[in-house]
């Protein structure tokens, strides 16, 4: 992130300066390029301190009713459901291994949405999947598979991404959630599909040492190639989470098989019908939400006021955290789109993609999630802020979904294979920009059938 902030900002620097140079006063009040380059960081560092402070009610209300659930046992829940599908997904796991349950719990905080919790339960199934790999420093097909399930997890509660439609002024901030459902199903349909079938061609091999030639298959030293993967600094998240302390013990046993697969059929049937009649479902998420969610705490005798306050206590908190990411990704997008340095990069793109419902707008929003997810939340933060846009748009709607279906697939490699010191990643990365490209043809069909219903 650290380039990709720098190169943007000098780009735009550039830009506006040739335009400078070239610039003839046309008389009057007229700004320069430079003013309006000045003018465009001022303003966007003042708006991202006003999103902020406009987001920390919506998510105090969010994680509030997510720590409901969590307390409830709602994750556990969805473990159980979830384990005879994992078993067949990955069969060189032992059922009752450590991986399987941190695994289930990883991608059921996934689906609600719990990013904070999904990290820890992420990493630590990466630890113990490495404990069953015969050859250190080289990801097992099981690896690459669970990265590529995380890189584009099914999302039932993109709750970030309502909130920040909410705070922007949506009339319908929950509307993404049908889309985000299916554009979420076809990317982890994608990821799955592609490394079973590659996986069959990257053969597991060990990481040479440098100038030792091969390593032993069972070797447990570090690898010392790099083959791709950054190292992780003190302040990496793989190395301040407390991953030892995790408890999978409640994701040991699941539910009866049929149980498993009648829900799974019956949300499977719930996709097309939530996109067909999306327009009527989406008033009924929010209030619905609200409802279920705290009366599903009171039947699991969750002190549900005491839960909800906790929870909102984490919203406030991470509503104000934000503040210096968006004001860094907001003035850096601001100054690039006022250099006029956005408009010569996306101008000869938007000819090919505008036709097939990508438009000039959410280009940047598609280039940049794999890379940065602080990165495409500020440029999402921007277009739904954008009065010209909006958060109801088309372009609202279809950058609002592609934030909530996609991850960033090279910041969870690093995290996630950089916790184990796994260099050679085989096919993980195909899987990961495949699924992401998934999550981008699934959002655009769904936000068109949405809002031409």
């Amino acid at each position: 992130m650290n380039g990709i902030f720098f190169v943007i900002v000098l780009i735009a620097f550039g830009v506006a300066g040739v335009r400078q140079v070239m610039w003839e006063p046309p008389g009057g009040d007229a700004k320069s390029p430079m003013e309006l380059l000045a003018l465009a960081m001022v303003d966007t560092a003042e708006a991202s301190v006003t999103l902020a402070i406009g987001l920390v009610g919506v998510m105090a209300l969010f994680l509030g009713l997510m720590k409901v659930a969590e307390a409830g046992g709602m994750l556990v829940i969805i473990a159980k459901l979830t384990r005879p599908l994992m078993q067949k997904l990955f069969p060189d796991v032992p059922p009752g291994h450590p991986a399987m349950g941190a695994m289930i719990l990883n991608m059921s905080a996934s689906i609600l949405g719990l990013g904070n919790a999904a990290t820890p339960f992420g990493i630590r199934a990466m630890q113990e999947l490495d404990k069953l790999n015969q050859v250190k420093g080289t990801a097992t097909n099981a690896m690459v598979l669970f990265l590529a399930i995380n890189t584009s997890s099914v999302t039932l509660l993109p709750t970030g991404v309502i909130a920040l439609r909410a705070a922007a002024g949506s009339q319908d901030p929950a509307g993404i959630v049908p889309t985000t459902l299916f554009a979420t199903i076809c990317s982890t349909t994608i990821a799955i599909i592609i490394a079973k079938l590659c996986q069959k061609y990257w053969f597991l091999e060990p990481v040479p040492k440098v100038g030792t030639g091969a390593a032993p298959e069972n070797s447990t030293d570090a690898p010392t190639m790099e083959t791709g993967v950054p190292e992780l600094d003190a302040d990496s998240p793989a190395n301040n989470l407390d991953v030892d302390e995790l408890d999978l013990d409640d994701a040991g046993e699941a539910y009866p098989a049929w149980v498993s697969i009648s829900i799974l059929l019956g949300i499977l049937v719930l996709i097309p019908l939530t996109v067909l009649f999306g327009k009527q479902i989406s008033p009924w998420i929010m209030p619905g939400l609200m409802v279920g969610l705290l009366g599903f705490g009171v039947l699991r005798r969750v002190r549900v006021y005491e839960q909800f306050v906790e929870g909102a206590k984490d919203g406030f908190l991470v509503a104000l955290r934000i503040i210096p990411y968006l004001v860094a990704i907001l003035v850096a997008v601001g100054m690039f789109r006022s250099s006029g340095a956005m408009d010569m990069l996306i101008s000869p793109m938007s000819f090919i993609t505008n036709p097939l419902g990508m438009p000039a707008e959410a280009l940047p929003m598609a280039l940049l999630r794999p890379l940065s997810g602080s990165g495409a939340y500020g440029i999402v933060a921007d277009i739904v802020n954008n009065p010209a846009i909006g958060p109801d748009s088309y372009t609202g709607y279809l950058v609002s979904t592609l934030q909530g279906s996609t991850e960033t697939t090279f910041f969870v490699i690093a995290v996630y294979f950089g916790s184990v010191q796994v260099r050679r990643v085989r096919h993980a990365l195909i899987a990961g920009l495949s699924a992401d490209f998934a999550g981008v043809v699934g959002a655009v069909v769904a936000v068109s059938f949405l809002l031409a219903g």
